[in-house]
């Protein structure tokens, strides 16, 4: 596959993602058996991101229509912050991700695209894999976002997180920043509490709020990552960890001001990126 198309070509989304790092102890002996059966020997971070791209352009293109993903795409990614340090699994679960993602594309005003998109003959089956797929009905390891990250995510990391910058051929592939999960969860809890008495009407306490639920289902000893993806090459260096911090010290402290100084820096940074997905 040509780099470019991993890097985020123009016809392309840029997808970020948040995702989770367990000790194989935290999987049971199915999940176990599952993971060693889609590990690839001497896999890099790199070579599974450009292979899922090149999976879901594949299936895209299939001759039977049917887009969804089989328990072939599932890959494993691994992490290892210390030479010493055990090897943390995140499963990619390709299957039970996008059962969920189907699902919410059949309701509302998308029901009758998402009919066109996805027919029902095509859902069924994709139901009975995700049923019997490792791992359902618990917590994705993963959650997503396209053209842009969500503000309640940099709550969880700030700018001395142990950060790794990827780059090819005078390009950045990703950026992606790891933090304990029980480190990001009393981030995400602190934030919550100064957000219910001083603003909780604002769309960043329910985004964090649903963040922080979801962080509570995996094991302490996991490793949280945000994973920049294609968009790090448009952004970085980036200070949104910081100006969500600022912002948010300013909130608590009653100074608007300060609060949409903040802000401002941010809509700057991420608007221009989110109008990319309406471009032509």
């Amino acid at each position: 596959m040509r780099s470019g198309l991993y890097l985020g070509g123009t016809s392309l989304p840029f997808v970020s993602s948040l995702r989770i790092f367990s000790p194989m102890t935290a999987f049971t002996t199915l999940e176990q058996r599952y993971i060693g059966e889609h590990l690839l020997p001497d896999q890099s971070r790199t070579a599974v991101d450009v292979q899922e791209l090149a999976d879901s352009l594949g299936r895209v293109t299939r001759p039977n229509g049917d887009p969804l993903p089989t328990a072939a795409a599932d890959r494993i990614r691994t992490l290892r912050l210390a030479e010493d340090g055990p090897l943390l699994y995140s499963p990619g679960q390709m299957v039970i991700r996008s059962f969920a993602a189907v699902d919410e594309f059949h309701r509302g005003y998308t029901a009758q695209l998402a009919g066109m998109l996805v027919p029902e003959r095509f859902r069924e089956p994709h139901q009975r894999r995700t049923e019997a797929a490792p791992g359902y009905p618990g917590p994705p390891f993963t959650r997503i976002s396209t053209w842009g990250i969500p503000f309640s995510w940099f709550v969880l990391v700030t700018e001395t997180d142990r950060t790794e910058v990827v780059e090819s051929s005078g390009r950045i592939l990703t950026v992606r920043i790891q933090v304990p999960l029980t480190i990001a969860l009393r981030r995400a809890e602190a934030c919550l509490t100064m957000l219910e008495g001083t603003a909780e009407e604002l769309d960043l306490h329910e985004e964090l709020a649903n963040v922080a639920n979801w962080l509570e289902g995996f094991r302490d000893e996991s490793i949280l990552e945000l994973d920049y993806g294609p968009v790090a090459d448009r952004v970085y260096p980036d200070d949104s960890p910081m100006d969500v911090r600022l912002g948010l010290e300013c909130l608590a402290e009653g100074d608007l001001t300060g609060a949409a100084a903040a802000y401002r820096r941010l809509a700057s940074r991420w608007i221009p990126i989110r109008q990319l997905a309406r471009a032509s």
